[in-house]
């Protein structure tokens, strides 16, 4: 049966059921390696080839040299004691370096930790010690932040509190003359590794399963503690593949990446999905900047860029956009937030990158559930999410009841197969919660399923906040703000944004003879929640619309302010 019979038989029997359920079918296996090892096959297979170049180091590297800085960084983590298990956190804007990392710790049977750069201290400490991480690397600073003296302050009262007892060892990506003694540099963990033979590396790599845990990635929780999404080999690479797939990439395609390593759109969805099938990564800047961008879609002739709706919308506005010469792209992804229909269209069109697709998912499933493909239409790519990758079951169900719902009919989207994480870290209340006894992860976004598998997403049963593709959980704010002397009640939301998708909006009570403005209030978060997660609005309210039993209506206050702020607009782009 070739894929297209199997795609029919598999539309025939969604149509004669007629329930919001679908399998991604593919002719061809998953893949049952480690990342270590399927990356050692491709830097073979592509070895005079380019793996990386990363822009603003002015670093090129093919797949053998990008293969030999990996295993020499993995020898050295092997030097420092890193065992099969060991958590190794990286704090750090995009690099090649990250990226070595990332692989070095796999092949030697390390679960990395990825970490936010926008992280404070507090949720900086969180996740190291929720996490037990063992070694951390960190850049000197990210913008205002000077990682080395936040992590040497954290040190300071872990040592006092032991609250952090796993931490033995930070690594500096940078100059010795500017790292504290008691800290390591990468480039002396490079030299060390000379001191363990290939051999040991090769024995341990042999070691591991593909349903080892390699990844942690935290997410914030809406209870206001954010949760370890924790994630196997086989997840991975089989989901990387997948959106690889998705968009048609080869060996000779050539991936500009803006979208940050530490979050799953830029890790797996555009950085492993490159590894995958041996092509490019480019790397225009540690972070977003048009001004980064544009240049190295030019210069390096990308066919491919990834990123959240947000970026997209900002090279095109970009006043010497037309000055750029684009013609060479042909494709790529957005994904991380609901996606204007014509923006999906100026991107074809403007960007030159007609073969563009819409990813969806989240973390939890590692990321994707359903994508669409270069061979839909572009109606079909910029109206809906696409159908199940390969190997993925879908099905929309009531939220009540747990049954499946007919075709059309709203409900809660879940999926079940490779994707589905083996976890939370150290938290099994909440995985139960999230992936129910037959295997099926409850996603919280609700949607639409078509008779031809094709899946709208329409809401989400719970009130997380997609800004610019960043994860806002309105309890994690909430209770950041109830922290403020002045602040009795407050309430957090989402309104439309043409920008971010959607903007942090924050009514607040005040307690009684206190006083305060939005504008101090903002300004005393700054240093207590990372940037994204902070309201753009604040409203001061001498009361909540409720109904009569007591509950706070969000979705009345969120009406009011579209009101308030003129947002009508914004309220009805139509989004996949």
């Amino acid at each position: 049966m070739t894929s297209s019979q199997s795609a029919s038989s598999s539309s025939d029997n969604l149509s004669k059921a007629n329930l919001s359920y679908y399998h991604g079918v593919s002719v061809e296996p998953l893949i049952g390696r480690t990342l270590g090892d399927h990356f050692r096959l491709i830097a073979a297979t592509n070895a005079g080839r380019p793996a990386i170049v990363d822009c603003k180091q002015q670093i090129r590297y093919t797949y053998d040299e990008f293969r030999e800085q990996v295993d020499l960084l993995a020898r050295g983590f092997i030097d420092l004691g890193v065992n099969r298990g060991d958590r190794v956190g990286i704090w750090s804007t995009n690099s090649v370096q990250w990226l070595t990392t990332f692989l070095a710790v796999s092949s030697i049977g390390g679960i990395l930790v990825n970490l936010n750069p926008a992280y404070r201290v507090n949720e900086l400490e969180y996740a190291l010690r929720h996490s037990g991480t063992k070694v951390l690397l960190i850049i000197p600073q990210f913008k205002t932040s000077n990682y080395i003296s936040m992590v040497e302050s954290l040190l300071s009262h872990g040592a006092q509190e032991s609250t952090l007892p796993d931490l033995e060892r930070v690594i500096v990506i940078g100059d010795r003359d500017k790292t504290p003694d008691s800290f390591m540099t990468l480039s002396e963990v490079l030299d060390s590794a000379k001191r363990i033979s290939p051999s040991v590396l090769e024995a341990r790599m042999s070691e591991l399963g593909f349903d080892d845990a390699v990844n942690i990635q935290y997410t914030s929780g809406t209870t206001g503690l954010p949760k370890g999404v924790t994630l196997s080999h086989h997840n991975l690479l089989n989901n990387g593949l997948a959106a690889a797939h998705a968009m048609e990439l080869d060996n000779s395609a050539r991936f500009c990446i803006p979208m940050p390593f530490y979050h799953c759109g830029g890790m797996i969805s555009s950085a492993l999905a490159a590894i995958s099938v041996g092509a490019a990564i480019v790397i225009p800047g540690p972070f977003f900047d048009e001004n980064d961008v544009l240049p190295a879609l030019e210069q390096e002739k990308c066919t491919h860029a990834s990123g959240v709706p947000t970026m997209f919308i900002t090279q095109l506005e970009h006043p010497k956009f037309s000055q750029y010469d684009l013609s060479s792209l042909r494709g790529g992804f957005l994904a991380g937030a609901p996606c204007p229909v014509q923006l999906m269209r100026r991107v074809a069109g403007q960007f030159h990158m007609k073969d563009v697709v819409i990813l969806y998912g989240l973390t939890e499933a590692s990321p994707l559930m359903t994508c669409t493909k270069v061979a839909d239409s572009l109606e079909v790519r910029a109206t809906t999410v696409g159908r199940a990758i390969p190997g993925i079951e879908v099905k929309v169900i009531d939220p009540l009841t747990g049954a499946v719902v007919p075709l059309g009919v709203q409900g809660e989207i879940c999926s079940r197969g490779h994707g589905v994480m083996l976890g939370y870290w150290r938290n099994e209340a909440a995985t139960n919660d999230a992936v129910d006894a037959a295997g099926w992860l409850h996603s919280g976004d609700l949607g639409v399923m078509k008779e031809d598998g094709l899946v709208n997403i329409t809401g989400r049963k719970k009130d997380m906040i997609i800004r610019g593709g960043e994860n806002v959980y309105p309890k994690e704010v909430e209770d950041a703000l109830l922290d403020h002397p002045s602040i009795s009640q407050a309430q957090v939301f989402g309104i439309p944004d043409r920008t971010n998708g959607e903007e942090v909006v924050a009514w607040i009570m005040l307690k009684q003879g206190t006083t305060t403005s939005g504008e101090e209030i903002g300004s005393w978060l700054k240093d207590r929640i990372s940037y994204f997660k902070i309201p753009k609005h604040i409203k001061i309210v001498t009361e909540f619309p409720m109904t009569v039993t007591g509950k706070i209506q969000k979705f009345v206050m969120r009406k009011l302010m579209i009101e308030e702020l003129g947002l009508e607009d914004a309220n009805a782009i139509q989004t996949a």
